[in-house]
């Protein structure tokens, strides 16, 4: 029996972590989404989508933005119609990156961070950031076509030391 598949259509990408102490400074985690073209799978991202921004054509874009973990629930979430996306880009990789001022912070000193992908109902892939404890950023989630145009999903949760400029630059780059 053949499988029928559409493939990945929309995603909701969420985050959430705990508000910092009292007399501690914000915690402030970011979802960002950066795209690559089918001619530059491993290249430079030909847009990234972030707490201050949102695809050109409104195919990605932040639904829910927390600069402090004081949401209820899901304090980030962002949406990504795959469906709609042009067919000149060939991936997508979703990350995760934590503000550093003041000073350094990782997973480590984030309090109950998770993050969670899903397809309507379905959750596909769900995370505590545990093994990236040391990280100050992580991409979490991969998007790509496959050969017969659909979008299939890639797992894994993988840490950078980068500061969230950098990050933006290298988080599709080839591990």
């Amino acid at each position: 029996m053949t499988g029928f598949s559409k493939g990945i259509r929309k995603v909701e990408v969420a985050l959430k972590w705990d508000p910092s102490p009292a007399g501690q400074p914000p915690t402030d985690l970011d979802i960002v989404a950066a795209t690559f073209a089918a001619n530059d799978a491993y290249g430079a991202p030909a847009y990234v989508v972030h707490f201050d921004s949102r695809s050109p054509d409104g195919t990605i874009f932040l639904n829910r933005d927390s600069t402090d973990g004081r949401g209820f629930g899901w304090d980030e979430v962002m949406t990504l119609e795959m469906d709609r996306l042009d067919g000149r880009y060939a991936r997508v990789v979703v990350g995760v990156v934590i503000q550093q001022r003041p000073g350094h912070k990782p997973f480590a000193d984030v309090l109950n961070p998770a993050m969670r992908v899903r397809e309507g109902y379905t959750v596909l892939a769900e995370d505590d950031f545990g093994s990236v404890l040391g990280a100050t950023a992580a991409t979490i989630a991969e998007f790509a076509r496959d050969d017969a145009g659909e979008w299939t999903f890639r797992p894994g949760v993988h840490g950078f030391q980068e500061d969230p400029a950098t990050f933006m630059r290298v988080l599709g780059s080839r591990r």
